[in-house]
């Protein structure tokens, strides 16, 4: 016997009237459609530090809030709001500089506000602070290290965290912890009343942080934290009045803020690569900056007025550190070489292909120098790097007069004791070594950062 199965005719239009619907648009989100956008587009010239029209993009509350011309938007009238009229058109008024925004980017901005406006970004998204100190299971890289101008108090890069030692030794004074999980670079004011700290979070934001040297304890506050772009900085440095900060970036560019209220006084775009050192002239009327693009750039340091290349383009530029007294400047290559120049213009250098301002020419390390300091004295100089060996030269006849050997792995930062014969050296092994600068010999070696049992905690960086 035959059976059949009997489907309800009306039960048979359904179904096919309802495959024939289109699916409902998803609603669009802030967080994750727009700001993407944002960032890629809109926030260079749109961020705290900037603020060009008196905007800032990188908050919902900051876009809502608008600038000099009112609020950015108005929930449900894409028409009559203004950041719709500032991206749309043949020749939109934003962004000013690169592609303007796809016919796609804006309609979304769109149909975001007919939509509502409403903001979906997560209650932790822009924070990265810490409630409490960092627990570590293994030693955490060392970025930076940087000793107060009397040599009493050295600072040490860990994890989202600034570690102060006693001088040259493994006493822990105070752990400065911020909001920054990497710390790139570090500069105790001319006066020593303050530390600088450039940190980032990469492709999140920049930040530097000002910290009183003097305290003492955990988890302190810093006396400033400036969010000042929206990738890594690098190479900060202070002006000889202590009133100006400068430092480099992942972005390619070079910024000077006021320490006081870290308001941008310069933006400098000329190189072409990743900046990762800046340095002021003993006048302090000229900043230099130097690169992966191969250059050291000369600029003026009120205007941001590009003056000169002051070196021939030779390799990439990693590190560099000032002569203590003159306007000389050490630098470290990616291909291993290091050399001295003069700070200034490099007068003939595209007529005549000269290397007018080179002074000194040292041997090549086992691999690419990603450390350098100067002595106090700028009698010698002690060079890092990636082949785990740290070499000191005297700075008259570039003679090596000791090696530092013993590392494991890549040297990131070297730092000279002010008053004594002593320089440390930290890097990929996470371990300070502390190191007699005339015999070259291994005077201590410690983890700087405290240890707990393996596995006892498990703290995952960001």
């Amino acid at each position: 016997m035959k059976s059949s199965l009997h489907v309800p005719a009306a039960l048979v239009a359904l179904v096919l009237v309802g495959s024939a619907l289109p699916a409902a648009e998803k609603s669009v989100s802030y967080y994750h459609d727009l700001v993407p956008v944002f960032k890629r587009s809109c926030d260079g010239c749109h961020y705290p530090a900037k603020l060009k029209g008196q905007l800032d993009l990188t908050t919902y509350d900051a876009f809502k809030k608008g600038g000099k011309h009112g609020p950015g938007f108005i929930p449900g009238k894409p028409k009559e709001s203004i950041v719709v009229d500032e991206i749309s058109g043949t020749e939109p008024s934003m962004p000013k500089e690169g592609d303007p925004l796809s016919p796609g980017e804006i309609a979304l901005v769109e149909r975001w506000i007919a939509e509502g406006a409403t903001n979906d970004t997560p209650a932790n998204a822009n924070s990265f602070k810490l409630t409490e100190a960092p627990s570590y299971t293994a030693p955490p890289v060392i970025s930076a290290l940087a000793f107060a101008p009397d040599g009493r108090v050295l600072a040490v890069s860990a994890y989202h965290e600034v570690l102060l030692l006693a001088g040259a030794s493994s006493n822990l004074v105070a752990r400065l912890v911020g909001e920054s999980p990497r710390i790139e670079s570090l500069a105790f004011s001319p006066d020593g009343k303050k530390l600088a700290v450039a940190g980032s979070a990469p492709a999140r934001f920049g930040e530097v942080q000002i910290w009183d040297p003097s305290a003492t304890g955990t988890v302190l506050a810093p006396l400033k934290s400036y969010r000042v772009a929206l990738d890594s900085i690098y190479g900060i440095s202070w002006s000889q009045d202590g009133d100006w900060l400068a430092f480099a970036g992942a972005d390619k560019s070079v910024r000077v803020i006021a320490a006081a209220d870290g308001k941008e006084r310069l933006k400098f775009d000329n190189h072409s690569d990743w900046v990762f050192a800046t340095a002021w002239t003993t006048n302090g009327q000229r900043l230099l900056s130097g690169s992966r693009d191969r250059a050291m750039k000369l600029i003026d340091a009120k205007t941001g007025q590009f003056i000169d290349d002051i070196n021939k383009l030779l390799e990439g530029v990693l590190c560099f550190a000032r002569h203590p007294k003159e306007d000389l400047v050490a630098y470290g290559g990616d291909l291993g070489v290091t050399r001295i120049y003069k700070i200034s213009e490099n007068q003939g250098r595209t007529a005549a292909n000269n290397d007018s301002n080179l002074t000194k020419e040292f041997e090549r390390m086992p691999g690419p120098v990603q450390a350098i300091a100067y002595s106090p004295d700028g009698k010698t100089l002690c060079v890092g790097s990636m082949g785990g060996e740290a070499r000191i030269f005297n700075t008259d006849d570039k003679k090596r007069i000791a090696s530092l050997t013993g590392h494991e792995g890549a040297i990131f930062a070297i730092a000279y004791h002010p008053t004594t014969n002593l320089v440390v050296t930290g890097g990929y092994e996470g371990r300070l070594r502390v190191f007699s600068v005339v015999q070259g010999g291994l005077v201590t070696s410690f983890v700087p950062v405290p240890m707990t049992k393996p596995g006892a905690v498990q703290h995952a960086a960001r």
